[in-house]
């Protein structure tokens, strides 16, 4: 049994408020550890220590900061497999799950390494008579990041590499479902050379969350979560004058057209829907075929391939597809989810509620589950499953599966599988999504570009990394300068205004 503190001032603190969480071993159902949970006391000193560090960080120029992430990137590389066991212990994911988990913040570590380029401001020489214009960016000052439970490494990094290079000091509150992780960047940060006091880990539950976004320190919160907690976060932090960033859940489609290679969508599907037990804000979670015989011919090619998944704990080495969901709640919640679609007259054509693991009895596994004939008016539809569940409403034509997935009130990411350019081109241009992949099922951007959902997947202007990180962690100023002329006579210089 272990305990995990806080990371306050470059050292572990432990809590004063005498209350902690459980911290489950997915794959057997044990308690493994204990997370402190902070009060709002212990939030608000972590806070103003943050705010005594930044403003002496903010004067190192960008190129120094971004030295750090270069050391940073270094030691995540370095110490690889202990993150990533660590991280499958606690959340129960795969080993080479893991491992993407963190090498996709680790991309985002290395796209810092250049923040002296989009840190840089505009200038405009003579914009008047004698007059220049120029604007620069600066740091906001103390942030906050609120990230989930399902990416421990990538999301906290998604979050922490452009606040920090950018000149902010940042407030971190990870899951307390498997909060290791973060704490374990933050040790590496300061042997990066990172000033202590300019990130802090502070572990907690709602009290915390609240206490962040009432905060008069804290400029701006990002947050990656459910949509109804994004929705709280959102207009609770904009109500107190605070940037936000926060996005939501996704019930995303991939459509699937009559010209499609079916092996290759059949393993698309497989993949993004069941990997990493589905417990992904870019999984598919809904197959949309054009057709009938489309539907037919996917089915046909799916449940084999489904059947042939392995699920078991992340001991089991690179040989299981994917492991356990994170807590019994979840797994009760997604069970309940297909009983509702049985209930509601879906047809169940691979069922993964009777899936137990010898010696894993109390492990909190969910098998593989396949729906067809699903319809947009039931449960296993409308709601975000966060499982490994995949489910198929059938379309009989192109326009019909556009108008499914615009009509969905989630817009986080879509695909389309198709030989012709052309239908692709119309559905990328026509979706009202956010990141679209065209023969791609999970389109997470490269680390260059941006992130972000459309609708209820997604509240704020900016995106997630890349160009829209630094614009949301900074603030810009504008400077308009006139130099007056000097005259020089008998030795002397006369000053006259530039009219």
């Amino acid at each position: 049994m272990y305990q995990v503190e806080h990371w306050i001032d470059g050292k572990v603190v432990k809590g004063t408020s005498g209350r902690y969480s459980d911290i489950f071993n997915p794959a057997t159902g044990e308690v493994q550890g204990k997370v402190a949970l902070a009060t709002k006391e212990e939030l608000d000193a972590a806070v103003a220590r943050a705010a005594e560090a930044q403003p002496a960080w903010a004067a190192v120029n960008p190129q120094r900061r971004a030295r750090v992430m270069m050391k940073l990137a270094e030691l995540i590389n370095r110490d690889m497999e202990k993150l990533a066991e660590t991280l499958s212990r606690e959340h129960g994911k795969t080993l080479p799950d893991a491992r993407g988990d963190v090498q996709r913040g680790l991309e985002v570590v290395e796209v810092c390494m250049g923040a002296p380029s989009m840190l840089k401001g505009e200038y405009m020489n003579d914009g008047g008579p004698g007059i220049d214009l120029y604007s620069m960016r600066q740091p906001l000052g103390v942030v906050a990041g609120i990230t989930p439970f399902n990416f421990p490494a990538m999301i906290p990094l998604w979050k922490l590499a452009p606040a920090l290079t950018a000149g902010n000091a940042m407030i971190m509150k990870p899951s307390e479902r498997d909060p290791s992780v973060p704490m374990m960047l933050a040790e590496l940060l300061q042997e990066a050379g990172l000033p202590d006091g300019v990130f802090q880990v502070v572990n907690g539950d709602k009290e915390s969350v609240d206490a962040i976004l009432d905060n008069d320190t804290i400029q701006a919160v990002g947050f990656v979560g459910s949509t109804p907690i994004a929705q709280y976060i959102y207009g609770r932090a904009c109500s107190n004058g605070k940037r936000a960033q926060c996005f939501g859940g996704a019930k995303n489609h991939m459509v699937i057209m009559p010209d499609a290679d079916m092996d290759k969508a059949a393993d698309a599907l497989v993949g993004a829907g069941f990997g990493a037990a589905g417990e992904r804000c870019m999984a598919i979670s809904v197959a949309v075929p054009v057709g009938q015989k489309t539907a037919d011919a996917l089915i046909e090619r799916l449940v084999p391939r489904i059947e042939k998944l392995k699920v078991g704990p992340y001991t089991a080495g690179d040989d299981v597809d994917y492991g356990p969901v994170v807590t019994a709640a979840a797994k009760q919640r997604i069970e309940g989810l297909i009983a509702s679609g049985v209930e509601q007259g879906a047809k169940l054509v691979v069922d993964g509620r009777d899936f137990s693991l010898q010696g894993y009895e109390e492990g909190f596994f969910v098998g593989p589950s396949l729906f067809d004939n699903v319809t947009p008016a039931m449960d296993i539809y409308k709601q975000e499953i966060f499982g490994p569940v995949l489910s198929q409403v059938r379309t009989d034509s192109y326009e019909e599966a556009l108008k499914l997935v615009m009509d969905n009130e989630y817009g986080n990411g879509t695909a389309i599988f198709t030989a012709d350019g052309d239908t692709a081109r119309d559905y990328a241009n026509r979706v009202n999504v956010g990141m679209v992949g065209v023969n791609f099922p999970i389109p997470v951007p490269l680390s260059y570009f941006s992130f972000g959902g459309w609708k209820k997947s997604g509240f704020g202007d900016l995106n997630q990394y890349g160009a829209d990180a630094f614009r949301f962690y900074t603030k810009t100023k504008t400077v308009t300068a006139r130099w007056f002329s000097g005259i020089k006579d008998g030795g002397e210089f006369h000053f006259k205004a530039m009219d």
